[in-house]
């Protein structure tokens, strides 16, 4: 049996969606997903910060969404501070920046699957996430109207990048199949990625910028429980504006699995335990523009989850450029 749901967090940069699993898997990306900006490329430099996400799930739904009445009573929590590097070089490719990323989450996660089992917690380092990017912008920055404020990237920007999850977080087989927690997933995740940023004119403040980054996860099996998850699709995106200092819109992230979970070669009834998730809500970033700095948090809810958890979590972040 495998219970899987998308929570979330965010960074300023990157950020991805982590999942509470009974036998589950983490979708490629730093810890929360990746929303406003994601494809814009940085300034060479090294850059570090760190995300703090707390999330809970208290459901699970079936192949056809409905509410399994085993898991009435599901109920988990987790918490994950996660600090991160980002290094950008100081050279072109293709007209383009290259990026490695790192991001190490730990924390607790606490909770049981039914009623009759008492709560427990875990803690511990999470699986670490690294990743390698491209990106390029084929726009023209112009002066934001509010002193003090950054340019506003008007135009395009794409990105192409390869991220790996692996798994050297705390993980007990017992736990994670009984209880349901588990701070790491056991599971080598290889994930490549394209995105891409695009910033309006001025229409209602600044600029209405439009982000999306689509991860394509591939999985090795468990070697613990021999459990083999279905690769998946997850596009994480936002919708915000641009106003001074501040960003802010609507993000989102859907997740769907194009193949099936297996256990010793056999495919699991009745549907592959093919997962399906939309969670969206509100995303509002600062910048201090006088520090190098930024900060933001992000907020998301399932709309619907199919075989998978309902969840709900808030992420705070900071990135700064430190050289």
């Amino acid at each position: 049996m495998r219970i899987r749901g998308a929570v979330l967090a965010a960074a300023v940069c990157c950020a991805s969606a982590p999942s509470f699993a009974l036998e589950g898997s983490a979708a490629a990306g730093p810890i929360g997903g990746t929303d406003i900006r994601s494809s814009l490329p940085l300034p060479p430099g090294l850059y570090a910060g760190s995300i703090f996400v707390y999330a809970e799930a208290n459901q699970f739904n079936d192949g056809a969404g409905h509410l399994v009445p085993a898991f009435a009573d599901l109920a988990l929590t987790k918490t994950r501070v996660a600090p991160f590097l980002l290094y950008v070089p100081d050279l072109k490719l293709l007209g383009g920046t290259i990026m490695a990323a790192g991001v190490v989450p730990a924390g607790p996660e606490c909770g049981h699957l039914f009623g009759s089992t008492p709560k427990r917690c875990v803690t511990g380092l999470g699986d670490p996430y690294v990743e390698l990017s491209w990106s390029r912008y084929f726009g023209t920055p112009r002066p934001s109207r509010y002193p003090g404020a950054f340019p506003i990237p008007e135009g395009l920007a794409v990105s192409f990048a390869f991220g790996v999850v692996i798994p050297a977080g705390r993980y007990n087989v017992t736990d994670a199949t009984l209880q349901g927690i588990s701070v790491g997933n056991n599971l080598w995740d290889f994930a490549p990625i394209v995105g891409f940023t695009y910033t309006s004119p001025p229409i209602l403040g600044e600029g209405t910028e439009i982000t999306g980054r689509l991860f394509w996860n591939n999985y090795l099996t468990n070697p613990a429980t021999q459990y083999a998850t279905g690769s998946l699709l997850n596009l994480d995106f936002a919708v915000s504006e641009h106003i001074g200092r501040w960003q802010g819109g609507l993000a989102g992230l859907y997740i769907t699995q194009i193949a099936d979970d297996t256990q010793f070669g056999v495919r699991l009834p009745p549907d592959g335990r093919r997962v399906d998730v939309l969670e969206l809500g509100p995303v509002l970033a600062y910048d201090f523009p006088e520090y190098g700095a930024a900060a933001k948090v992000k907020v998301l809810k399932s709309l619907y989850s199919i075989n998978a958890v309902n969840a709900w979590g808030v992420a705070v972040s900071w990135i700064k450029k430190f050289h």
